[in-house]
C-alpha cells in the first residue's frame, strides 16, 4: 500500500474543485475580454481570483488532511475540534501525528502523557501559561504520547517571509520523516499542516 496516497473517495471533492476552477476560468476569460477596455480597472478582479485560488487550496488541503490522517488515527474529529477552537482563541499549537516512521531519531523527547486523545486535553495542553504548551505534542494512533517535544527546525523560508518557529519545526520534522504535523499560529489563528516537507493552509471551518 502506498502510504503517501490518500485513502478516500475523491469523487465528491473532484466535483467541487471542478466547479470552483470553472468559475476561475470564467473570471480569467472575462478579464481577457475586458483588458482592452481602458475604463475597466482589472486590479480588483485579480485580487478576487487570487482569493478564490486560496479558497480552493484550503478546501482541497482540508479534505486531504482527513485522508492522510484516517489510516493512522480514529481521532480526526477530536483533532479537528481542538485546532478549530485553538484557532478562534489564537492559542498556538504544534501537534505531531506519527505515521509509519519511528520519530525517535528526530525528536528531543518531552514530558510523557500517555492519555487518550480528546480535544479538551489537547486544548488544555496548549492553553497559554500551561507549562506544557511550549513544544510539540506527539500523537500515536489514538493517544497523546507526550508533550513539550522539540522538533528539528527547517532552514527553509516561505517566499519573502521568514517562517515562525512552529512552522519551521513542522517542516523540519516532515522533511525527515512521514509524520504529519498540525500547526496553529498564535499570531493569526491560521491553521496549516506540514507533510513531506510542504506546508498547506487548511480551512478554519470543519470540513
Amino acid at each position: 500500500m502506498d502510504l503517501d496516497k490518500p485513502i478516500c473517495d475523491f469523487s465528491p471533492m473532484r466535483e467541487i474543485l471542478q466547479d470552483e476552477m470553472r468559475q476561475i476560468i470564467e473570471a480569467i476569460q472575462h478579464n481577457l475580454e475586458a483588458i482592452h477596455d481602458e475604463s475597466d480597472c482589472l486590479l480588483g478582479n485579480f485580487e478576487k481570483i487570487k482569493e478564490h485560488f486560496f479558497f480552493i487550496e484550503m478546501q482541497a488541503a482540508t479534505f486531504y488532511l482527513n485522508c492522510y490522517l484516517s489510516p493512522f488515527t480514529d481521532k480526526y474529529p477530536e483533532l479537528s475540534v481542538s485546532i478549530q477552537n485553538m484557532s478562534k482563541l489564537r492559542h498556538g499549537g504544534l501537534i505531531v501525528i506519527q505515521r509509519e516512521d519511528s520519530l525517535v531519531p528526530f525528536l528531543k523527547p518531552g514530558i510523557e502523557i500517555g492519555a487518550e486523545l480528546t480535544h479538551s486535553l489537547l486544548e488544555s495542553i496548549f492553553y497559554p501559561g500551561n507549562p506544557l504548551h511550549d513544544g510539540a505534542v506527539l500523537v500515536n494512533r489514538n493517544k497523546i504520547v507526550s508533550a513539550t517535544n522539540v522538533l528539528p527546525l527547517s532552514s527553509r523560508f516561505s517566499g519573502e517571509r521568514k517562517l515562525g518557529t512552529r512552522h519551521r519545526a513542522a517542516l523540519g520534522l516532515t522533511e525527515q520523516s512521514d509524520a504529519l504535523v498540525l500547526v496553529v499560529s498564535e499570531e493569526t489563528g491560521r491553521i496549516s499542516f506540514a507533510f513531506k516537507g510542504q506546508l498547506y493552509p487548511i480551512s478554519t471551518h470543519t470540513y
